[in-house]
């Protein structure tokens, strides 16, 4: 599937929203909804950890072609049907300029190309999609194949914030990029912190931190100046919840009133965990999520006590 073909299914962020949805008409509470939370399908990752070879763009990605299409089979048969569907970041595993990227990203492409209509697909920039140090050229090559790497949308009363968390790990080359997310984002924020919305919810893919704010920093999270700011601007805004990807492990924590959420991926798995899904619920007061695996939400679906929460007024 080429990228025009792949703009032709997919709803993709332009000028700073995702047109899926419409403002005017998405910013009123009209009770709970329920949203599918994925992260780090990323094609080729597989083969490319089992041979020790993470450097390269991964060879092989078959085994990631099937699970991401059971994950979008698995939210096709669910019934009341999400509202939306985010992947947070690492769509592939090829880096820019590395080989397989373009078949990656056309074999990933034709296998989201069969999620449901009604379903949006919400796309978040990670930094096999865009490298580990970003340059406008990689930045615009995602925004050309994937749309916006930052925008916002409204649904059903509640404020979505997307991110791209590469500004915050290593900006070096795209300084003035940086700058126009940090002003977009303190305007957002701005929005946010009004309390005109029911809630307010980022997506990005490097966590702030894995399980606490004041744990070491490691490759899997913001190092400590740059979270402290991120995290004192959220909860300022009253930011509930941030959802990740990026560890390849389910983890978390809390600061304050901030939700930590990190799942892990469609993928391949670092840890003990299961290729899964992240079910989100948004009622009134709340925000309830649990984790499954593909084959438990292929079988099973929603549990019903998560289920109810969606459909209670």
């Amino acid at each position: 599937m080429s990228t025009t073909e792949a703009a032709d299914i997919f709803h993709r962020a332009r000028g700073r929203t995702l047109d899926a949805f419409s403002a005017e008409k998405e910013k009123e509470w009209k009770g709970p909804f329920y949203f599918i939370q994925g992260a780090d399908p990323q094609l080729g990752l597989m083969k490319a950890w089992s041979t020790g070879n993470c450097d390269s763009g991964g060879d092989e990605w078959g085994q990631e072609v099937r699970l991401t299409e059971q994950a979008v089979q698995a939210i096709n048969k669910l019934n009341p049907k999400p509202r939306f569907f985010v992947l947070c970041g690492d769509l592939i595993h090829a880096m820019p300029g590395t080989p397989w990227r373009k078949e990656q990203t056309e074999d990933l492409q034709r296998v989201l190309g069969h999620i449901d209509r009604e379903i949006p697909l919400v796309f978040v920039s990670g930094n096999h999609d865009v490298g580990n140090v970003p340059t406008p050229e990689t930045i615009e090559e995602f925004c050309q194949t994937w749309g916006d790497d930052y925008f916002s949308f409204w649904v059903g009363g509640v404020l979505f914030l997307v991110l791209n968390s590469q500004f915050f790990y290593d900006a070096s080359r795209c300084q003035a990029l940086k700058r126009a997310q940090d002003q977009w984002l303190d305007q957002q924020l701005s929005i946010a912190g009004q309390g005109k919305c029911q809630h307010a919810i980022v997506f990005q893919h490097i966590p702030l931190f894995l399980q606490s704010m004041d744990e070491e920093d490691d490759y899997f999270n913001l190092t400590r100046p740059v979270r402290k700011e991120m995290a004192d601007k959220f909860t300022k805004a009253g930011i509930k919840a941030v959802f990740s990807g990026h560890y390849h492990r389910n983890s978390g924590g809390t600061h304050q009133n901030l939700d930590m959420v990190v799942s892990s991926a469609i993928g391949c798995q670092l840890g003990k965990d299961t290729h899964g899904l992240r079910v989100v619920v948004v009622t009134a007061e709340r925000i309830v999520h649990r984790y499954y695996s593909l084959d438990e939400l292929s079988e099973k679906g929603i549990d019903d006590d998560l289920m109810a929460l969606v459909k209670a007024n």
